[in-house]
């Protein structure tokens, strides 16, 4: 049965959703918990920029290893047993880790080994979800789903820095991580209560290698996707490592502490929050291509500004527009492309997305926190705004072709898709 519901809210009218979307936020909030009390332990035991970017190196590097296989998988396999399973090895993770640090035994190497096997974990996790998000809501609903999947992280994004600063503060480290294992049970209990209608198996006649490949080579084929994943690979490379040196700003810029680092991560989370829900009141994907190109340029800019800043206040209020403009451009990406691809494809397109969003990303937290060593945190952070409004000059060049390429798939993709399978 579908609830109908405001054209913002509209995915709520499947019930499948409305678990999903309740289990995720509840479980993510522990996820940006985990972050930042990591990011804060690390850095509390050894006071260096360069093993913040190490960390966030080994979680992430995974993703661009593993993802293609990620993606496959999701392909051939039930989605929702997959979720199952990543979950459920997640929770188990983050226990161990919680109970290394509050019994007091914890090693940097010990954080860099969880860490690098939970983004193994993700490479699997991530592809699933997100094609699993039209076997929820059927195509027709899509763009509000991934609108309010955005507006799902981005909430716990404000959430869970804010609570997971004031416990750091108050009880240590290892209660966020002890708290981020337990919130795994709302997502998994979720998968559980799911309703779907009997689906025939599908076989599948490509090897493991071909069925990889042909992912590639459909999305370096196809003009649209393969521009919004250049630009998107720029700006995770060059852009977002800004977030592994939040510690620094926290500490060194700002004479603050925990507190703080979670005041600049919940307003990042409050900007990107704000851009999803604007996204989510779209109908339509006309016009996003020239919005991508705005908003990353607007992040770039809010960067560049960001790193001039020495009051707290002030830094909090310009990494508003810098989250706004984020989620408006990953959000955006993600919906063009899931609305381009057959359904065939869309576990391993995806599984690019993410090598793209999250796989490119460690090398950049790398050259951050090695740059920050000797430039300094804000020189690297003013650097990485002006690529990404580089990035966006480039990709507006070219957005004329862009634009004409994807309006004629997109009408294709809509004349050859199917009826969604849902409750």
């Amino acid at each position: 049965m579908k609830i109908h519901l405001p054209a913002i809210a509209r995915a709520f009218g499947h019930r499948n959703y409305r678990l999903f979307y309740a289990g995720q936020l509840i479980s993510l909030c522990g996820t940006w918990m985990q972050m930042v009390a990591q990011s804060w332990l690390i850095y509390r035991l050894t006071g260096s920029a360069l093993l913040l970017g190490l960390v966030s190196f080994s979680s992430q590097i995974p993703m661009l290893i593993m993802s293609p296989l990620g993606g496959a998988t999701a392909d051939r396999f039930e989605k929702r047993k997959i979720l199952l399973a990543t979950q459920t090895t997640s929770m188990v993770l983050s226990l161990l880790l919680a109970g290394l640090t509050l019994a007091g035994h914890i090693k940097v190497w010990e954080i860099v080994v969880i860490a690098a096997i939970m983004g193994a974990i993700h490479a699997f996790d991530m592809p699933a979800r997100h094609a699993f998000v039209v076997e929820m809501v059927g195509k027709k609903d899509l763009v509000n789903a991934i609108a309010l999947n955005s507006s799902m992280f981005n909430a716990a994004r404000v959430l869970g820095p804010s609570i997971g600063g004031v416990i750091v503060a108050s009880f240590g480290e290892g209660w966020c991580f002890l708290l981020n294992g337990l919130s795994f049970c709302t997502m998994i209990a979720a998968l559980l209560m799911m309703h779907f209608a009997p689906q025939k198996s599908q076989r599948h006649h490509e090897t493991a290698l071909s069925s990889i490949l042909s992912g590639f080579v459909f999305s370096w084929n196809t003009l649209p996707i393969r521009s919004l994943l250049i630009l998107l690979a720029v700006v995770s490379l060059l852009g977002m490592p800004y977030t592994v040196l939040m510690p620094i700003f926290a500490r060194e810029i700002l004479g603050g502490g925990p507190q703080t680092l979670g005041i600049l991560m919940g307003s990042v989370g409050v900007g990107a929050f704000t851009g999803a829900l604007v996204l989510a009141a779209r109908k339509e994907v006309h016009g996003l291509g020239q919005w991508i190109m705005l908003s990353a340029a607007g992040f770039g800019i809010s960067l560049l500004f960001f790193s001039f800043s020495t009051n707290i206040w002030l830094s909090a209020a310009l990494l508003f527009p810098a989250g706004f403009f984020f989620i408006g451009q990953m959000a955006s990406s993600n919906t063009l492309i899931q609305t381009i691809v057959p359904d065939r494809l869309r576990g391993r397109a995806m599984s690019v997305y993410s090598m793209m969003f999250v796989g490119i990303a460690p090398f950049g937290s790398l050259m951050a926190g090695a740059c920050a060593e000797h430039l300094g945190a804000p020189a690297t952070v003013a650097i990485c705004g002006l690529a990404c409004i580089l990035a966006s000059v480039l990709f507006g060049l070219g957005l004329s072709k862009f634009s004409h390429t994807a309006r004629q798939m997109i009408v294709d993709a809509e004349a050859a898709s199917g009826t969604p399978a849902e409750e």
